[in-house]
């Protein structure tokens, strides 16, 4: 019996192990824009490249459904949520509020530790930025900008803010035309890095509002 239980809860282990691995890769790929909004999810294909049956997969596409990254589309299947500019403007308006409370809250909690984190996270947007290579340097951003979630010690916080990062990042993806659009952006982020380091929560706040606005006009400007 004692077997058993041990074979089952090891088969639940692997499983979960699974579905938290493929919910990571389709989350980063959206993010990254590897998949592009209304595009459709085929669980065979999913099962393939992953390696598993078809159970994980669905539990995986199910709880990006929750989050509301992914929307249910025909025949039972699940495609990347695809919104009009008016629901963007809503989404970024809210994200707004939520990335200058994090730069905010960052620049009172600010520790060694955290300034290193950002630090090097930019030094990896730099230098991603350097290769041209899209997809390199929007997993770097995003990196981060979870750098700077991190800093505020609120995990709340930063799960609402790295969820609508992820609703947004097959927007964000499209602005980004040449090698010259992603070192003007990884630049950008010394301006907000300097207004977080000074440890004035208005500033770091006033910091990431500017950065925010200019990301959204571009973002409005390319969907």
């Amino acid at each position: 019996m004692d077997m058993a239980r041990d074979r089952t809860s090891r088969s639940e282990s692997s499983r979960g192990s699974a579905v938290a691995r493929i919910e990571t890769e389709l989350r980063d790929d959206i993010a990254a824009g590897v998949l592009e909004p209304g595009e459709r999810l085929d669980e065979v294909k999913l099962t393939e490249r992953f390696g598993v049956s078809r159970t994980p997969v669905r539990e995986a596409l199910s709880r990006l459904t929750a989050q509301g990254i992914l929307v249910p589309g025909e025949k039972r299947g699940v495609r990347v949520a695809q919104y009009t500019r008016a629901e963007l403007a809503q989404i970024f308006e809210a994200m707004h509020e939520i990335e200058a409370a994090c730069a905010r809250v960052a620049a009172q909690r600010l520790s060694l530790l955290s300034r290193a984190e950002i630090e090097a996270a930019q030094r990896g947007c730099e230098a991603a930025a350097e290769t041209g290579d899209l997809q390199l340097y929007l997993r770097a951003n995003e990196a981060f900008h979870e750098a700077i979630y991190r800093a505020t010690g609120n995990p709340y916080l930063a799960e609402i803010a790295a969820e609508f990062r992820h609703r947004t990042g097959p927007f964000r993806a499209k602005k980004f035309a040449e090698k010259a659009d992603l070192i003007a952006s990884a630049r950008s982020h010394e301006a907000l890095i300097t207004s977080i380091f000074s440890e004035d929560s208005k500033a770091a706040s006033d910091g990431m509002r500017a950065h925010m606005t200019a990301s959204f006009l571009q973002t409005l400007a390319a969907n």
